[in-house]
């Protein structure tokens, strides 16, 4: 009788659990399967890009550097620094200390040999070479400074154009420091701002492009990408190419705008719509170009190379960066935020070269560690961290020539003008020479 009501049992089971492919059990079995196989493949291609690749080859660059401002509006390949300090000499602009420092993604705006910056209430300050205030401006109502505006700008030769994210956007001379206009818009920005003859540009929260006038601040026009409600947790990027202007949105869209009309030439999306959830995190890097190329990456393993002229694909490798690349000669320079720095052949994508710039840090240390961003300059590679050091690597060997401490807490990607760089930390500029 045991054994029949066994039998039963099983007989039972096996009815209303079928094996068929269909079933459940059988889907739960294969799903299970398929995640294993997955984080397998996953692990598989973390560990190839979490190890160094022909680190003893060397690459020689034969361009000459610039020296120019990050932040040139006509500056979409940031290439090679003139800078070859020996980062001894240390001088400090002080200021009121940024709360929520990496939210605020500090940088500096360069004005002939001046500094141009803000702080927590909004104040936008201005330092010559002695680190003398020329001027400070603050256009905001108490209620207004309560709400610590984070400000974004840029200039032509006379104007600074200011937009921030409670929605107001403003002109100063840039000599004096006096208001020239002030306009509010619809949403908050969000963006870089990018300057082209009469005009600026800046992407509000509704991933919305506006052209403005920079004479009175009166819209042009303006063009509205896929909305959602994803806020990038970093400022999105354009660029300015032959009168048109080529920007990503929230959602990690690439579009292209004839600068003159405003109409959209192509636009192509870069993540899937998979990634749209509550815990959707999407940090793009600058974007950069030359005359036929796009290049960018972001924080879900990806970097790419688009056709400016038609939007197409041309290749897209397994790198996880968000910080700003660097396009010299026939190479991409990027770091991934395991602290990797990498060197890209332009055309055809293919890694050439992967050294490690945290290797001298402890397991346990290095995994707390994050990159914040680099420069190349005429001979070395400068990479800045979270936890404020400065670290220099040959860009021949790619190898770490030394780690210098700059702060005890969070600093900026570095920033050069007049072979002098600048590193901004949470209270003052920093300029080394």
């Amino acid at each position: 009788m045991n054994n029949f009501l066994k039998i039963l049992l099983i007989f039972i089971f096996i009815t209303n659990c079928s094996l068929h492919k269909n079933s459940k059990l059988w889907s739960e079995k294969k799903i299970i399967k398929e995640k294993q196989e997955n984080i397998k493949e996953l692990l598989k291609k973390e560990e190839k890009l979490s190890s160094e690749f022909n680190p003893n080859l060397k690459i020689s660059l034969y361009s000459k550097a610039i020296d120019k401002s990050f932040l040139n509006n006509f500056d979409n390949n940031n290439g090679r620094t003139d800078f070859n300090g020996d980062l001894k000499n240390i001088s400090k602009y002080k200021f009121k200390k940024i709360k929520n420092f990496y939210q605020y993604d500090p940088k500096i705006l360069f004005y002939k040999n001046d500094i141009i910056f803000f702080d927590n209430e909004g104040s936008i300050l201005r330092f010559n070479n002695d680190k003398n205030l020329v001027w400070k401006k603050n256009i905001y109502t108490k209620p207004e400074k309560k709400q610590n505006p984070i400000l974004l700008f840029t200039n032509n030769d006379k104007t600074l154009l200011v937009a921030d994210n409670i929605s107001k956007y403003y002109a100063l001379d840039i000599n004096t420091g006096e208001l020239l206009w002030s306009k509010n818009n619809v949403a908050p920005f969000n963006s870089q701002l990018k300057v082209y003859k009469d005009k600026f540009f800046i992407i509000d929260f509704e991933n919305t492009l506006r052209a403005y006038s920079i004479n009175n601040g009166n819209e042009i026009w303006n063009i509205k990408t896929q909305n959602s409600l994803i806020r990038s947790q970093k400022n999105l990027s354009m660029v300015l190419v032959n009168d048109k202007i080529y920007f990503n949105n929230f959602l990690g869209d690439i579009s292209a705008v004839e600068i003159k009309s405003g109409e959209m030439l192509w636009q192509i999306p870069t993540q899937s719509s998979q990634g749209y959830d509550g815990d959707f995190s999407l940090k793009t890097s600058d974007i950069i170009a030359d005359k036929e190329t796009l290049y960018f990456s972001n924080n879900k393993n990806d970097f790419f190379s688009f056709d400016i002229q038609t939007g197409t694909l041309n290749w897209k490798q397994k790198i996880n960066s968000n910080l700003r690349p660097t396009l010299i000669d026939n190479y991409i320079f990027t770091v991934s935020l395991d602290g990797y720095l990498t060197v890209i052949e332009k055309n055809s994508g293919n890694i050439i070269r992967i050294t490690d710039a945290f290797k001298n840090f402890k397991i346990k240390k290095r995994k707390k560690i994050k990159p914040t961003g680099f420069i190349v300059g005429n001979n070395n590679v400068y990479l800045t961290t979270d936890h404020g050091r400065l670290i220099v690597l040959s860009v021949v060997t790619g190898k770490v020539l030394s780690i210098v401490k700059i702060d005890n807490d969070k600093i900026t990607r570095p920033f050069v003008l007049n072979q002098n760089m600048f590193i901004v930390t949470d209270n003052s500029i920093i300029k080394l020479n």
